[in-house]
């Protein structure tokens, strides 16, 4: 099942989304430790600000609470490898898995993968381009020593590098950095940041003082980084995201509302399964499938509550979404104090709770 939601009107465009942001405040690598980057709370009955650390969530949330979490895990997914009919280097980037096995991908440089290319990845690893995707991505099939390896993700372990953002510069010294602690089901090729500030004794915390962790799935795709290039942000087209979410968190999510409790997404990516699932009358249904859901002011949030989550580019649909929870004008005067204050940016930056 594929969701796209009805776009509301608006007369804003894309330029209404820019804001000015030094480049030394584009955080290059993760806190020390997880918990301890800064957290911009916005209230939205009064419109104000408090600053606080993200171990501090635990103040903002209470018993009967649903935190809800995406628990897609990120796969080494950037391929540094040759070609094997001239030997020269080439870059290939896993998107998404398709059905029959194939992986949709994209090839730097794009031109010598016509169809019937070859590639080879560390002596373990070889790709064949098998078809052509949408924006000249490429697919492809590899093939490698399933015996010793048993699947495609424990040999991207062995040879893949992590896809980090463009705006990322630093080499990362650790990988599980670039991964929530509590990543489970492997396919995204960019991790949902907001969770990154999560560690097991945060959440064993909430979990004391009341508030239900709920996971759902939704495997971020690099339309995540892609730039909008329409002037008019109701023409821009979404990449769609293939999403999971369970009987048994459907069934505690709508529990959780039914008992007063507010839903509290963790990320954009959780935010927007949750909206994808949710009917007019506020029950989540259980389901799994494809969602090109665009949020943005005008549009009526029907499952979210409260939104933790990091601070976005500017023009991204990122913080279209979350300008349409709380407003453009306040976030964008957020964004002004934020920067002033020196706050971390984009994904290894601070995070921001929207109430």
């Amino acid at each position: 099942m594929e969701i796209v939601n009805e776009r509301p009107a608006t007369s804003l465009s894309t330029a209404d989304f820019a804001y000015d942001l030094p480049e030394e405040l584009i955080a290059q690598s993760p806190a020390e430790k997880r918990d301890e980057s800064r957290l911009f709370v916005l209230n939205r009955k009064n419109n104000t600000f408090t600053h606080k650390h993200f171990y501090n969530i635990v103040d903002y949330l209470n018993k009967g609470d649903v935190l809800v979490v995406n628990s897609s895990k990120v796969i080494p997914a950037r391929l540094l490898g040759v070609t094997e009919k001239t030997g020269s280097s080439m870059e290939l980037l896993l998107l998404k898995m398709q059905e029959d096995g194939t992986w949709e991908t994209l090839v730097r440089p794009g031109k010598r993968a016509k169809v019937g290319a070859r590639f080879a990845f560390g002596g373990v690893l070889s790709a064949e381009v098998v078809g052509m995707g949408e924006e000249g991505n490429r697919i492809v099939r590899f093939s490698y020593d399933e015996e010793k390896y048993g699947n495609i993700y424990a040999v991207l372990d062995a040879v893949g590098n992590m896809p980090l953002p463009p705006y990322i510069t630093k080499r990362l010294e650790e990988k599980d950095r670039y991964q929530t602690v509590y990543a489970k089901q492997e396919g995204s090729a960019a991790a949902p940041t907001a969770g990154l500030h999560f560690t097991p004794e945060l959440l064993d915390a909430l979990k004391e003082k009341g508030v239900e962790i709920a996971e759902v799935t939704l495997h971020v795709g690099l339309g995540t980084f892609r730039p909008v290039k329409v002037e008019k942000i109701e023409d821009h087209h979404m990449h769609a995201e293939h999403f999971v979410i369970t009987a048994d968190v459907a069934e505690r999510i709508n529990s959780c509302r039914k008992n007063g409790g507010r839903i509290v997404a963790v990320g954009t990516t959780s935010t927007r399964v949750l909206e994808s699932v949710t009917d007019e009358d506020g029950i989540v249904h259980p389901m799994e499938g494809e969602t090109k859901i665009f949020i943005y002011p005008g549009y009526r949030f029907k499952a979210v509550d409260a939104l933790i989550t990091n601070f976005h580019l500017p023009e991204s649909t990122l913080l279209m979404l979350i300008s349409a929870l709380s407003d453009r004008e306040t976030i964008l005067r957020a964004y002004h104090e934020a920067v002033k204050l020196q706050y971390r940016f984009f994904s290894f930056g601070d995070a921001m709770l929207i109430v």
